[in-house]
């Protein structure tokens, strides 16, 4: 199940954001998506995970969790 993760900390790293959603299951692939022209994060990713039971509690779970301060927002990406 692919996730999107958003309202991201732009301070938060592609490891950090794996670790984050790890604690549920195995991650196949993470990706935090960064500006081009200033190397900066955008604030959003996407997380992929094998199990789909796991990916889904990982998303009823972290939604809406304060990490680094601000209330990130996952929803099942297209």
């Amino acid at each position: 199940m692919k996730l999107l993760v958003r309202n991201l900390a732009r301070t938060l790293t592609e490891a950090d954001l794996k670790a984050l959603f790890e604690r549920f299951g195995d991650v196949s692939d993470c990706t935090l998506v960064m500006d081009e022209h200033s190397g900066e994060s955008k604030g959003f990713g996407f997380v992929e995970m094998p199990s789909y039971d796991k990916a889904r509690k990982a998303m009823f779970t972290l939604n809406g969790k304060l990490i680094e301060r601000k209330p990130i927002k996952i929803r099942q990406a297209d």
